[in-house]
């Protein structure tokens, strides 16, 4: 593994939201990021102060090729590869009613394949050179059914996180041997585009639902997805961590 300072992160999701946030903080630790998403980035993520330590890369996750590329394309760059953050994932609020078969299928190709595929890639490279951590995204809807509020349940979204509980599990236990850690992150309600559409209504149920009386930060989040890829954490593995103001045991 390359010092902490030396460290190379792959982080999807990176246009916005919580993956941003993370691609974000990693670099203000000093971090090599390779930042990936499918949706273009705006002039403020090129950050023009870190030219050496920062790659801007489309990925589209549900595509084998598309991850093998995006890993080798951060491999080229920065020689390395030591850790992924994975944020990339869609949202979907159609309730049972609405949801199609169709779009069931495609969400779980994003969300569930997308996840193994991103991984899977990474993992070839950490390998390579010693090992790694990976992180994946599972969600507070989980345990909760739902997302609260006025907000409709949609069953692909809840059904796609709760694989990656599994996921990370199996994953786990098969890249042991390479010396590769796999854990995830599940955030409870997080102020990100995500949310930007529910009404405040639905945005005080949620609030009040957590002990800490309100949604979480994108940064929240994304201090905890460095921890994991760090070696503070290095006694973690095959974890999912609750990052969610106690959304569980409020009002």
């Amino acid at each position: 593994m390359s010092s902490s300072k030396e460290r190379v992160i792959l982080v999807t999701g990176a246009a916005g939201g919580i993956g941003g946030a993370c691609a974000d903080l990693l670099l203000h630790e000093g971090k090599r990021v390779c930042a990936a998403d499918l949706k273009p980035f705006h002039d403020d993520d090129v950050h023009a102060d870190a030219e050496d330590t920062l790659l801007l890369q489309k990925v589209d996750v549900s595509d084998a090729a598309s991850c093998k590329a995006v890993v080798a394309a951060t491999v080229a760059r920065f020689g390395r590869l030591d850790g992924l953050v994975h944020m990339a994932g869609v949202h979907s609020d159609h309730d049972w009613r609405e949801l199609e078969p169709e779009q069931f299928n495609r969400l779980l190709s994003i969300n569930v394949t997308g996840t193994f595929l991103m991984a899977k890639a990474a993992a070839e490279a950490m390998r390579k050179t010693g090992g790694g951590s990976i992180v994946l995204t599972s969600s507070g809807s989980v345990n909760l059914s739902g997302h609260g509020g006025d907000v409709n349940i949609c069953p692909a979204f809840v059904t796609s996180k709760a694989a990656i509980i599994g996921l990370v599990g199996a994953l786990a236990r098969s890249f042991a041997p390479l010396h590769i850690r796999v854990n995830a992150i599940s955030p409870g309600a997080t102020d990100t585009a995500m949310t930007a559409s529910y009404d405040e209504k639905a945005m005080r149920r949620l609030s009040k639902r957590t002990l800490a009386g309100r949604v979480g930060t994108a940064g929240e989040i994304a201090r905890v997805a460095s921890f994991l890829v760090s070696d503070a954490s290095s006694y973690v593995d095959g974890q999912v961590i609750a990052v969610n103001g106690g959304d569980t045991f409020g009002a």
